[in-house]
């Protein structure tokens, strides 16, 4: 029980300044009737519940996963920084189709499908974001096909 209410406060003090965090993005003249700050301040709000939710009733007898899913989630950040590092410098496609093969290929361990699904995620997600909501990406590093 200890443990759920101590993760619970942690959870809640990051929470409550990923939202004063959200309180200082600038906003200019030109913005939707929402504005920017209203889904950074949305998620800190339902950490902020959630954390609340663990601090008044926890878990009577929580059991913790083994080293092996604490290694696992190691990787999974590690992959995560890597890709965040690795976006600006090999374009969109590249890092993604890496990241989503790895994280794949922890959830089911089979080498093909993971890879597969990696380029495939990859190529739709680029699809999507470049084309439908038109965001800027660049598929690739710049020069590479120049």
């Amino acid at each position: 029980m200890a443990s759920d209410r101590l993760f619970g406060l942690v959870v809640l003090m990051t929470a409550l300044a990923y939202i004063a965090s959200a309180t200082q993005i600038q906003t200019s003249f030109l913005q939707d009737p929402v504005g920017p700050k209203a889904f950074p301040m949305l998620v800190g709000a339902v950490a902020a519940i959630s954390a609340l939710v663990m601090i008044i009733k926890p878990d009577p007898s929580p059991q913790w996963p083994g080293v092996r899913t604490f290694g696992a989630l190691f990787i999974a950040l590690v992959v995560l920084v890597a890709y965040a590092y690795a976006l600006k410098p090999f374009g969109f496609i590249l890092p993604t189709a890496v990241t989503a093969s790895i994280l794949s290929y922890q959830i089911s361990p089979r080498a093909i499908p993971a890879v597969f699904t990696g380029a495939g995620l990859s190529i739709g997600l680029f699809v999507l974001f470049k084309y439908a909501l038109k965001l800027g990406l660049v598929p690739f590093p710049k020069g590479l096909f120049a």
